[in-house]
Parts: C-alpha cells; structure tokens; sequence
C-alpha cells in the first residue's frame, strides 16, 4: 500500500472530462500501485478516513493516472477542488463485477456476441456493466442492453459506442 497526499482538482475543459473532480497519480507512484501498467485498473484504501474499493483509475498518458472523484464520494469528505486529501491506496486485485442476466441474455442471442464481448478486458467489460446498472429506468436499461449488442455486434469498445452514438443524436 502506497501512502501520498493530493489536492482535488477540476477539468475545465477537457472534452468528455470537462468538470470532472479528480485526484492525480504521477507515473511514479502508479507504478508502485500496479507495475508497468498503462491501463485503467481498480484500487481500494482510503481516501482521509473513508474507506474507498473498487475504485478505477483512469490512464492520462506517460503512466500518469488520475481517480475521479464522485460528488457522493466528496460529500462523505466534506471537501471539493483545491483541498488537499490523504491517500492510502493499493490495487484491488479482488475486485470483479458479475455479468446482468439480462445482458448475458441479449449477448447469447446472436452467434458470436458473447465472444466478442468476452474478448475485450475486463476493464472494458466493467465499463459496460457499470454504465448498463446505472439506468435509472427501464426504458433507458433496454436502450443501452441495445446499444452494448449493436456495439458488439460492430467490434467496438465503450468509448466509441459512446461518441458514436452522441453523434448520431
């Protein structure tokens, strides 16, 4: 376990990050996380005195990492951009998100779906796991379990599932 303090900081601009509350992780700490790593990987530790897991990181360039820091996450350490917070952090290697039945479902229906799927990291994987169990609603459930087949269906990982589909609304 890595110890290290940060001050939160806020994209202003920054395309799909704009606004976004985070922490930085030099390379050189990174690599004492998870070695050699250039991809986003989950942490768990502490960050002051809430407990944190599961956790991703997300690659900047050159090893550099940052964690982006929920405004749920914030209020439980009562500071916001330009504090400064205490951080204890280690890979979480047991970190690990189950499949939706209804997603495994969908990607059985057609031959190959579930291949691709699988194919991806599991980083990816949890990208759209994460973003399906985040709907709010059934019908916005049922239009991303459509977005996550065609997106299979098409060889594409979540980033660009997402842009594409930002552009052609």
């Amino acid at each position: 376990m890595i110890h290290f303090n940060a001050e939160i900081e806020q994209f202003e601009q920054m395309g799909e990050k704009t606004g976004w509350s985070y922490v930085f992780i030099p390379a050189s700490l990174a690599n004492q996380i998870k070695a050699n790593c250039k991809t986003s990987f989950r942490i768990k530790g502490k960050i002051d005195n809430v407990e944190i897991n599961g956790m991703a990181t997300v690659p900047m360039g050159e090893g550099d990492f940052i964690i982006a820091l929920k405004r749920e996450l914030r209020k439980k350490l009562k500071k916001e951009a330009g504090n400064s917070v205490k951080l204890y952090l280690e890979e979480d290697k047991d970190f690990k998100i189950d499949m939706p039945e209804d997603l495994e479902i969908c990607l059985f229906q057609e031959e190959g779906l579930i291949e691709q799927f699988l194919s991806m990291p599991k980083s990816h994987q949890n990208y759209f796991i994460n973003w399906l169990n985040t709907a709010k609603t059934e019908p916005t459930r049922t239009k991303r379990l459509v977005m996550i087949v065609n997106a299979m269906y098409k060889k594409q990982d979540f980033g660009l599932m997402i842009r594409e589909n930002k552009i052609n609304k």
